[in-house]
């Protein structure tokens, strides 16, 4: 049961950059926005009401506070930026490797200082490999 989410995280991003670089150079990228979300609220409207039979959609909302909020503009920006950067020519085999391992580099320091998270002797190796990896992928 522990690595599901991470299964179900891996095809659903595999998809998210496909579809991502398919998206019509000509289109819109706002346009193309307004339509993945409003399919998301409709997918997640479906899933809850599943999900949910004896729970008010209202009462809910009561528990969440301004994260999710920020979640949601910071999910227009990644759509948006990944968007851009396929159309600018990034390589749908380098553009998201390039992108997820800076995040990771980033995230490895809030980790430890917000979060309280350790470092293994191994993740260290890991880590300095990723840097070694995001350095020659970015070399011409």
């Amino acid at each position: 049961m522990y690595y599901i989410p991470i299964i179900l995280t891996i095809i659903a991003n595999v998809f998210y950059h496909i579809l991502q670089k398919m998206i019509p150079e000509k289109s819109d990228p706002i346009a193309s926005l307004i339509l993945t979300y409003c399919t998301a609220l409709i997918g997640s409207l479906i899933v809850f009401i599943y999900y949910h039979k004896n729970i008010d959609l209202i009462d809910s909302f009561k528990g969440l506070n301004w994260t999710s909020c920020a979640l949601g503009l910071s999910i227009i920006l990644l759509e948006l930026g990944f968007l851009l950067a396929y159309r600018v020519g990034w390589d749908i085999s380098l553009g998201a490797i390039v992108s997820n391992v800076s995040v990771t580099l980033l995230l490895i320091p809030i980790g430890i200082i917000f979060f309280k998270e350790n470092i293994s002797m191994a993740n260290l190796i890991g880590i300095l490999l990723c840097v070694v990896g995001l350095v020659l992928i970015n070399s011409k």
